[in-house]
């Protein structure tokens, strides 16, 4: 059986992943859409695409029914799903296979044993593998706090919750419901005792049919948000080697008892006394593959084909060296990691190539230092992010000999990355992997928890202060290159005359801050207040080069309206003189993000008592939940928000009004 044309389930960055391989395999690719992705990178990317009408995931990629539909229509003979969405769903495995389709991936019967965690537990408890047993919500009191409420489908830190209060814990489960139903389509949940500060080490396993399991070695994934994975790396740093085997057997054992084909993943809490416990196993390919494919040397991807054509997997490979990745998500790790929503105007990696120039998927491209740079992204320069799906931008992979070469790469790489438009987790990440506790290899689960407000802490004010200086340099320079014919005496974007007093102002993003530049240009050179050390070298629309201090550096400008970046810095251009504002009413709450409005706080009604901190409204936006909290003590006066509403960003939801102080 030879597989000639291919439908991808899925979008974004995975799609794009999967359609290059298939590009080198010789294999058609078929593309599936919403309206909102309508011109998304994987559409264009695809030979063909089909339409699936709506924008919400429950409507379209989320909908098996449409996508065999659309498979047949296309004239596809195979479906692979990717991640997430339906990936993991046994009931379109059978209906793609009913179609007379091949199914990229485990066989239904697999994915039942695995795709519900409740199930799956039971099964690995029979094999003898270690595990947390799951706990019934009636029976849990405040000495077996504190737990995490868990869906029983899917995964992606989507439908999880910490509960450290037993009076929370009926709110976690009602969340955790909604959000496991939107994003996999089963509200199914369970609980399980919270193991603090542990490490999340996980195997990747892939079998074949004719009986052959591999397991390729281990990946720790313990850098999270909300559950969900940031910076994952291979092999797992530090582990003692009799714990890799442990790891890699219990993987394997999984992998048989439930006569599994395909590529999946075994993933393990391990506790600070080293002991693993067995967490779950998703029956797919994981977000974090290509650290695993950068150092056995493989395309996953491709043997997944292979395996689905009935080819023999053969010897498996050998490791080699260390790869770390990094996920670039557009959100603000500083407010409690809000999503962004917005037109990506510039996203380059390496050495000024662009993200759309990734390295191959099998180990090699690698560099004369003995390095290899990998980028796997879904959007290009242009492309918009919306709130109806994952604000993922890209993956930034890097492999060296050794994980202090592959650590100190990944980091450098992203520092100098042009990632303009919207606000990222560039900086956190470069923070996180420079962090004296992630260097060691010391780091758990809860590093975010402990370390945030230091990652994201403003930087050097002084670095920040000169960088908005060249920014009010360049926009005089490309003014005067707009208005003023060039001249033969025209250095450096200035004429040598004197110049009057200038003021530019802009607010800093992240962050807020709002600085004031003041300077002129006369015959010696740059005079600006807070810089008596600066020279100004050269000034253009583009760049700005300053010397400060006896040491000359070039800052490279790119302005998009209002919005400016120079290097890692991003301002917004303020008016010099404040335009009068609408005025707020005090105890507002504003919609954070475009989203839906899912529920209210149970008997929430104008005239209640609320209390500061507490939940109001839920709203969701990229498959994720977000509680809208009181701004105070005092009493709810006005309500706008309503269930199943869609709401625009700065929409008012509600107003509370504050208690006097006594």
């Amino acid at each position: 059986m030879t597989i000639h044309s291919v439908l991808v389930a899925n979008r974004g960055e995975i799609a794009c992943r999967i359609f290059r391989t298939c590009r080198e395999l010789g294999i058609t690719t078929v593309a599936v859409h919403s309206d909102a992705d309508a011109s998304a990178r994987h559409v264009r990317e695809a030979d063909a695409s089909v339409r699936l009408p709506g924008s919400a995931a429950s409507g379209t990629y989320l909908r098996g029914d449409l996508v065999v539909r659309a498979a047949l229509a296309a004239g596809a003979d195979a479906v692979h799903p990717g991640y997430g969405f339906l990936s993991e769903s046994a009931e379109f495995a059978r209906a793609v296979a009913a179609a007379g389709l091949v199914w990229i991936g485990p066989s239904p019967a697999a994915i039942e044993a695995m795709a519900s965690k409740t199930r799956a537990k039971e099964l690995m408890a029979a094999a003898g593998v270690p595990l947390l047993a799951a706990l019934d919500p009636a029976g849990i009191t405040e000495a077996g706090l504190p737990v995490l409420v868990k869906a029983a489908a899917g995964g992606g830190g989507r439908g999880m919750r910490v509960v450290r209060e037993l009076g929370e814990l009926e709110g976690a489960l009602a969340s955790a419901r909604t959000e496991a139903l939107s994003a996999f389509g089963d509200a199914e949940v369970f609980v399980e005792p919270y193991v603090e500060d542990g490490r999340h080490v996980e195997v990747q396993v892939l079998a074949d049919a004719h009986g052959c399991v591999w397991t390729l070695g281990t990946r720790d994934c313990s850098l999270q948000r909300r559950h969900q994975k940031v910076i994952e790396e291979a092999p797992a740093p530090f582990l003692p080697e009799e714990s890799r085997s442990a790891l890699s057997e219990a993987a394997a054992e999984a992998a048989r008892a439930i006569g599994y084909v395909g590529a999946g993943t075994v993933e393990f809490l391990m506790g600070r006394d080293g002991r693993p416990y067995f967490l779950e196993m998703n029956t797919r390919l994981q977000v974090e593959h290509p650290v695993t494919e950068c150092v056995y040397g493989v395309d996953l991807v491709a043997l997944q084909f292979r395996v689905a054509e009935g080819m023999p997997l053969g010897e498996p490979p050998v490791a080699n060296g260390h790869a770390v990745s990094a996920r670039l998500y557009a959100e603000d790790p500083a407010n409690g990691w809000l999503p962004q929503t917005g037109v990506v105007r510039c996203l380059e990696v390496g050495a000024g190539a662009s993200a759309t120039a990734v390295a191959p998927a099998m180990g090699g491209g690698l560099s004369a230092a003995g390095g290899m740079l990998r980028v796997d992204s879904g959007v290009e320069d242009g492309d918009s992010v919306s709130a109806h799906y994952d604000p993922l931008l890209a993956k930034v992979i890097t492999w060296a000999p050794t994980r202090a070469e592959a650590v100190r790469r990944l980091a450098r790489e992203l520092e100098r990355a042009r990632v303009h438009g919207l606000v990222t987790n560039r900086e956190l990440l470069v923070r996180a992997l420079r962090h004296p506790e992630f260097v060691a290899g010391q780091m758990d689960t809860g590093f975010f928890d402990r370390y945030l407000p230091e990652l994201t802490e403003p930087g050097d004010g002084a670095a920040v202060r000169v960088a908005a200086l060249a920014a009010a340099l360049a926009d005089a320079a490309a003014r005067r290159t707009a208005e003023i014919p060039p001249v033969p005496r025209h250095v450096g974007g200035w004429r040598n005359l004197p110049s009057r007093p200038q003021v530019k102002r802009y607010r800093t993003e992240p962050g807020g801050e709002e600085i004031e530049i003041r300077y002129r240009l006369g015959r010696n050179g740059l005079e600006a207040e807070e810089f008596p050390h600066v020279r100004l070298l050269s000034a253009h629309a583009t760049e700005v080069v300053l010397e400060t201090g006896g040491i000359r550096r070039a800052y490279e400008v790119a302005a998009y309206g209002d919005r400016v970046h120079v290097g890692p810095h991003a301002f917004f251009a303020l008016p010099r003189f404040p335009e009068p504002r609408t005025r707020i009413a005090p105890g507002s709450l504003l919609a954070p993000m475009p989203g839906v409005v899912v529920r209210l706080a149970e008997g929430l009604a104008v005239g209640e008592a609320v209390r500061a901190g507490q939940p109001l409204v839920w709203i969701e936006a990229m498959k994720m939940e977000h509680r809208v909290v009181s701004p105070a003590d005092g009493t709810l006066a006005v309500l706008h928000a309503v269930p199943g509403r869609q709401v625009e960003v700065g929409a008012l939801l509600a107003v509370v009004t504050e208690e006097p102080t006594p």
